[in-house]
């Protein structure tokens, strides 16, 4: 087979995005039967198989199927940077991995996917909670949310500072007043011992005379769920925090003027172009502005 064009892969590409060959044909403006045989001579020059049939019906595409997607998605990405007519489909569809620390994704974005959704209604997103900072240089995410620059990836990943994340000491709701500013501070395990709100815990133990709590956590959302279970007090961001009535704010204490992170969106370079990841990168970025 000679090198592969885009009239050729956009097939591919439509499959990869709707998974089934009715929804494909929509999506191109075609009948079924047109995509079927499209994709039946594709495989015949190509002596491979590109999808495989699921028991629900669904098609998964096979790894050869997802490489052509990726290579197609390139042309339509080219293609809309010239001003390209009948590049393709350009709405917003198909699947994007996004990974952010659990407590981003189950207090910040998840309350504010339906909006996303609502206008989108052909979009997927996959959030992959981790605290782990998953690559999108290997292609294990297409985005990711992170509280510092990126120190790797160079020209490969795109990073944006979207906002500034507000941190402040919390304790029990119930916790009286005399109690609290005796209360424990819940720390962080070594692996975690660099992030800054461990750093933070840390420092108010050594300057302030205080005292580290019975249990260790390694990620804000383990904190958070300590804090509320009344076994200490740690710094937790204030979005997330401020709206959990089981926790209330502390003062800062002596000797830090200010406990912030900052929040950087990173894509892919060679997605940023692509409809789907425009679409997500406005509703992030419009979800922290109202912090």
């Amino acid at each position: 087979m000679q090198n592969p064009n885009w009239n050729d892969l956009r097939y591919v590409l439509a499959i990869g995005r709707k998974d089934r060959l009715s929804s494909a044909a929509r999506l191109l403006g075609v009948d079924d039967t047109t995509v079927s045989r499209r994709l039946v001579a594709l495989e015949a020059d190509l002596g491979a198989r590109l999808y495989q049939r699921l028991a629900d019906g669904r098609l998964e595409l096979t790894d050869l199927g997802r490489s052509l997607a990726r290579l197609a998605e390139g042309m339509e990405r080219d293609l809309a940077s010239l001003g390209g007519v009948g590049s393709g489909p350009s709405e917003v569809t198909g699947v994007v991995r996004l990974t952010t620390v659990p407590a981003v994704q189950n207090h910040i974005l998840l309350p504010a996917l339906p909006d996303l959704l609502k206008d989108h209604g052909d979009l997927r997103l996959e959030l992959i909670s981790d605290a782990r900072d998953l690559s999108l240089t290997r292609r294990e995410t297409d985005m990711a949310l992170r509280f510092a620059r990126p120190k790797a990836g160079g020209s490969r990943v795109k990073a944006r500072r979207i906002g500034i994340l507000a941190f402040a000491p919390y304790t029990a709701a119930a916790t009286a007043k005399k109690q609290a500013a005796a209360q424990a501070w819940i720390t962080y395990d070594e692996t975690m011992g660099h992030l800054p709100q461990a750093r933070w815990a840390e420092q108010a133990i050594k300057t302030g005379g205080g005292r580290a709590a019975a249990v260790k956590v390694n990620d804000v959302e383990a904190a958070h769920q300590a804090v509320a279970a009344g076994l200490g007090r740690s710094f937790l961001p204030c979005l997330i925090a401020d709206r959990d009535a089981k926790v209330r704010r502390l003062p800062l204490p002596n000797g830090l003027k200010e406990a912030r992170r900052e929040v950087w969106l990173l894509t892919q370079s060679e997605l940023v172009g692509l409809p789907r990841i425009k679409a997500v990168g406005i509703w992030i970025e419009g979800v922290f502005a109202k912090a």
